[in-house]
């Protein structure tokens, strides 16, 4: 009779996956996210009531949704509308579709040593790596990147942008994901050059620029470092905030160098953040005045003030800095900080207003979630979260500016320090 009655149950179950799509598998996998999510947030949310909501009482309201879901769609509407009820950026859900679009199919340390940006809906190619491949193969600045490997770029950036979960930063992701590989690897990428002409370049992936660091459990990641001079105006970028005693002591030394310059510019554009406390040790070389701060990150059992410690000889001439959609995390604290202390002006597109530390994790049902471990205030009283950093002066790359050769966010900065002189 037990056997009969379980034979009953599944035949029932079965029958419901017909009914609606679902095998029982699919409904467990769905149940099995939900939990996971509600349970990260009420462990690891910096408020101990996230939200200041009673996250118990979100429980008992919303698993019975999540039990009575018909699809993974609209398992992950009612998860996103959970998360939703935080009013806070930084937590979402990723459909596995959309989750592994972000993620690519390249993976691998070998890159082409193309540098791109999604202008008016097309992967523009913005700068190349010096000696790299794709300088090599003839490849310029405005560029368009059509296909890689035969597979178009187009469809992904447009349905990665009709997501409203998905970020500036999500969506270069993407584009990058699909550039790299195994290095000693060839992919095939076609674009469309200055005439509009439709090109193929076969590229051999070599290892990405800089030099691998770690920090924390993160995987080791190539970070780059470089500094000039354009006439007597000092100029500065890195891709991250890592690799803290090489890239702060490259930093320091073009400051020191810098001393009698016109200006000083700071390039984040691209830079999704990293170590926080490197953005209080770059401002001590340009803020001469004492106890001031960047901002405070709230954490659950700890707060983070990122207070400024003058070197004892700073630069105290004009600072700009460039950012756009991909300047992210530790980026947005360094530029947002200065600029509401009135010590940087700052040049390019809002940021990816993504300033909070988070964590992307893959949920049982293949979905992503990301959610936020800390908040963060600027000095301004300003939440940079979901807002990012409004430049002084937006100023956009375009594709025609970038086949005739300029950097209309670099020059905008270089054209402010000449007239500050």
């Amino acid at each position: 009779m037990k056997n009969t009655r379980s034979l009953r149950k599944l035949a029932l179950l079965l029958l419901a996956a017909s009914l609606f799509g679902q095998t029982p598998a699919e409904k467990q996998s769905q149940i099995a996210s939900f939990e996971k999510v509600w349970t990260t947030i009420r462990d690891k949310h910096w408020q101990r009531n996230p939200g200041g909501l009673d996250w118990q009482a979100i429980h008992s309201e919303f698993l019975p949704r999540i039990e009575a879901a018909k699809s993974d769609e609209e398992a992950v509407a009612i998860m996103r509308e959970m998360l939703g009820r935080l009013k806070q950026t930084h937590f979402g859900i990723f459909p596995a579709a959309v989750y592994n679009d972000v993620e690519g199919e390249g993976g691998g340390d070998g890159s082409a040593g193309i540098d791109t940006r999604v202008l008016e809906g097309k992967a523009v190619v913005t700068d190349l790596d010096p000696g790299s491949p794709a300088e090599k193969a003839g490849v310029k600045p405005g560029w368009v990147v059509i296909s890689v490997n035969g597979k178009p770029l187009g469809p992904v950036i447009e349905k990665l942008k009709s997501d409203p979960e998905i970020h500036e930063l999500a969506l270069e992701r993407a584009v990058h994901s699909r550039l790299t590989g195994l290095v000693g690897s060839t992919i095939k990428v076609a674009f469309l050059d200055a005439a509009n002409t439709p090109v193929t370049r076969d590229l051999e992936l070599t290892t990405e620029r800089g030099q691998m660091a770690r920090f924390g459990n993160l995987p080791p990641m190539p970070v780059f470092f470089e500094s000039k001079k354009f006439g007597n105006t000092g100029y500065v970028r890195f891709n991250m905030f890592l690799d803290l005693v090489r890239v702060m002591s490259g930093f320091g030394t073009a400051v020191e160098n810098c001393m009698k310059c016109d200006g000083f510019i700071i390039d984040l554009r691209g830079n999704p953040g990293g170590i926080g406390g490197m953005a209080m040790g770059m401002a001590g070389w340009l803020v001469d005045k004492p106890d001031q701060r960047l901002g405070a990150m709230y954490l659950r059992d700890a707060t983070l003030n990122f207070v400024i410690n003058p070197r004892a000889e700073v630069f105290t001439g004009p600072v700009a800095i460039l950012v756009d959609g991909s300047s992210a995390s530790t980026s947005e604290i360094f530029a947002g900080g200065l600029k509401d202390l009135g010590r940087a002006r700052i040049f390019g597109t809002k940021t990816a207003a993504a300033a909070l530390p988070s964590i992307f994790e893959r949920l049982p049902n293949g979905d992503g979630f990301q959610y936020a471990t800390a908040n963060y205030i600027s000095e301004g009283g300003k939440a940079l979260e979901g807002i990012g950093v409004t430049p002084d002066v937006e100023v956009k790359l375009t594709r025609e500016g970038l086949l005739a050769g300029h950097d209309a966010v670099l020059d905008a900065a270089l054209e402010w320090i000449r007239k500050k002189k």
